[in-house]
């Protein structure tokens, strides 16, 4: 043990024997298990825009992101590791969208949401995944087929919280296509693109088709390693994303 935690585990007998003060249980980043994370970890905390939505009997975490993705746990699958960037959330699952004025998911009756971004580590791969909340199974499905029929309908989320502009035809490829996956009354669209291959400034809103692409090379990558790259992406964290929800 460190002289930071030891003497971190001293305060902490302290203030129990002082006032009978009971800790909580730990979270990801905890110095001392139950005091949250240090200063130095909080500064690293991904950004999160919006609020999560409301609990349900069905899902009592309410779609808690530091639940399902922690911030500081790597997800590992064959040869990728990345770990969480930026996270959208709310309740009106149309935000989720490339463009808003779809009643794709309003009339499908998606009753909240969760995006997360996801950044490889040592490899030029950024992935998107946007998890849907359904009443049931019946109506997830339903949800699931409708974006199956309309891929990239789904905005792209990006490490820094806002959402990508849409691929452009000339960069679209078939390992950047979504991946839509039915589990239990949930969906998940997951994504992957190539981390300097930018389709221009993100921005708190997607962003109308046919903006303006100003894509990178990615060096040292062939384009077939790059799809690979981006395939193992997407598989990996549609599987981490869908997982919690398999049985909901």
């Amino acid at each position: 043990m460190s002289a930071r935690r030891a003497v971190g585990w001293v305060a902490v007998v302290g203030v129990v024997v002082a006032g009978g003060w009971i800790v909580t249980r730990p979270t990801p980043g905890d110095y001392i298990p139950g005091l949250g994370p240090s200063s130095k970890e909080a500064s690293k905390t991904p950004p999160i825009v919006g609020d999560p939505p409301p609990r349900t009997v069905a899902d009592p975490e309410a779609l808690d992101v530091d639940v399902y993705f922690p911030a500081q746990k790597v997800v590992e699958s064959g040869n990728y590791k990345g770990k969480r960037s930026g996270v959208r959330r709310g309740e009106n699952c149309t935000e989720v969208l490339q463009d808003r004025t779809l009643e794709l998911l309003r009339e499908a009756g998606c009753k909240g949401y969760l995006a997360v971004s996801f950044t490889a580590q040592e490899k030029p791969v950024l992935s998107s995944i946007t998890l849907l909340r359904f009443a049931d199974a019946p109506t997830a499905a339903k949800a699931a087929e409708a974006l199956r029929g309309k891929p990239g309908s789904v905005a792209f989320i990006l490490p820094d919280a806002t959402t990508a502009p849409a691929l452009p035809a000339a960069l679209a490829r078939p390992a950047t296509e979504p991946r839509v996956e039915l589990v239990g009354h949930y969906v998940t669209v997951t994504s992957s693109r190539p981390s300097d291959a930018r389709t221009g400034a993100g921005t708190g809103a997607p962003s109308p088709s046919g903006s303006p692409a100003a894509p990178l090379p990615v060096p040292s990558v062939s384009a077939a390693n790059l799809d690979q790259l981006l395939d193992e992406a997407t598989r990996a964290i549609s599987f981490t994303g869908g997982a919690p929800f398999v049985w909901m």
